[in-house]
């Protein structure tokens, strides 16, 4: 049967004992609707209970629920037993718990996701000895700053992490740490233009989406994408680290604290732009409306944020779109050049050429590009 994640927003008067007890009276009526409770999350603090259990469907979680107590979840989403383990640390309830007639836990299901992006088209002499042994050792040396930081890594390849921690501070220094390992990289590497973006926010597993943890992973993707800066930190990362710590390392050289208001900014820009960004007729005025903004008061957001101005931001994100399709054989340059919302396959290879130091078509694989000469 499928496992699924369902998210309880409680009241203020809710304790972890009164948490227990109704994860108890869901233990006793579970057979009843196929169901078995997995284990449990709770969070005083944020006043969360997240339950973990195997079921035919939703309805039957839903049902058990309201059956046993009445307090029916606000979200259920399915979810894969092993990503919920990397995530979280556990599918089980804690030994000390397991051991006790109540079955007490107070364990927040909140944590802090890192998302490290290298940008590997901006690096060159990629085939390299030296570079591929230089590389090397660079991932060997982030793995060691997540592990010395307690980062469990959900998916990785060598160009991109993903990375739970329980730990705010463990991840803004396992952030600062990756940060100088790059700087030492590229200056050994003579990587002028390398180019790593780490993203950092805190959420909880389950929201109005269908992925666990997918608004948190989403804005911390955004802002990699986005801001121009190597470290990025969401204004609840920020927030929760200056409750917990006296140290100024958010104020080092390369780190970009965002407000509430950025991020909203950077989501609405998002939105719009994932709707818009192929349409040939696009143009920065459609922005103004959708964001709220006068032309003038964009283009000062615009470069704050991201470096760049309206229309340099348009053409970068169809570039890496191009790249995208490039990569998956989609098509040949001029295709590839219409679909993704440029005039021309001449000012499309232009473009291209200025951005990644190649012309398109050295993208594509061997026998397409000897079919479109």
């Amino acid at each position: 049967m499928p496992i699924f994640m369902d998210r309880h927003d409680v009241s203020d008067s809710i304790t972890a004992e009164i948490i227990a007890q109704l994860h108890q009276r869901d233990l006793k009526v579970q057979d009843q609707f196929g169901c078995r409770g997995i284990t449990y999350w709770f969070d005083d603090k944020r006043k969360t209970a997240f339950c973990l259990i195997e079921a035919p469907d939703e309805d039957a979680i839903r049902k058990m629920h309201d059956e046993a107590h009445g307090d029916v979840p606000y979200s259920v989403i399915e979810v894969d037993p092993g990503v919920v383990e990397v995530f979280l640390g556990r599918i089980a309830d804690p030994v000390k718990a397991a051991d006790t007639e109540l079955n007490i836990i107070d364990d927040p299901a909140f944590r802090t996701i890192m998302v490290v992006a290298i940008d590997s088209h901006s690096l060159t002499n990629t085939d390299s000895f030296s570079f591929q042994t230089g590389f090397a050792n660079l991932q060997e040396s982030l793995a060691a700053s997540l592990r010395k930081y307690d980062g469990n890594i959900v998916r990785n390849t060598d160009y991109h992490y993903l990375v739970s921690f329980r730990s705010v501070a463990g991840a803004v220094h396992a952030a600062i740490d990756i940060q100088k390992q790059f700087q030492k990289f590229s200056a050994e590497q003579k990587q002028k233009d390398a180019e790593l973006k780490i993203g950092l926010n805190a959420g909880v597993p389950v929201t109005s989406k269908q992925q666990i943890f997918e608004d948190t992973i989403k804005l911390a993707e955004r802002m990699c994408q986005l801001v121009n800066a190597q470290v990025v930190v969401s204004a609840e990362v920020k927030d929760l680290f200056s409750n917990e710590s006296n140290s100024k390392i958010l104020e080092a050289n390369g780190v970009y604290c965002l407000t509430k208001a950025d991020e909203n900014f950077i989501t609405e820009l998002m939105n719009y732009t994932d709707e818009a960004w192929s349409d040939a007729n696009f143009r920065v005025d459609g922005f103004t409306k959708p964001l709220g903004f006068s032309k003038s008061q964009l283009y000062r957001k615009m470069v704050s944020i991201t470096g760049k101005s309206p229309n340099a931001y348009i053409v970068d994100f169809r570039l890496k779109e191009a790249m995208k399709l490039l990569k998956k054989n989609a098509g040949n340059v001029s295709e590839v050049a219409f679909a993704t919302g440029f005039s021309s396959p001449s000012y499309f290879s232009k473009c291209f050429q200025k951005r990644y130091g190649h012309i398109p078509s050295d993208f594509l694989p061997s026998q397409t590009r000897q079919s479109t000469r």
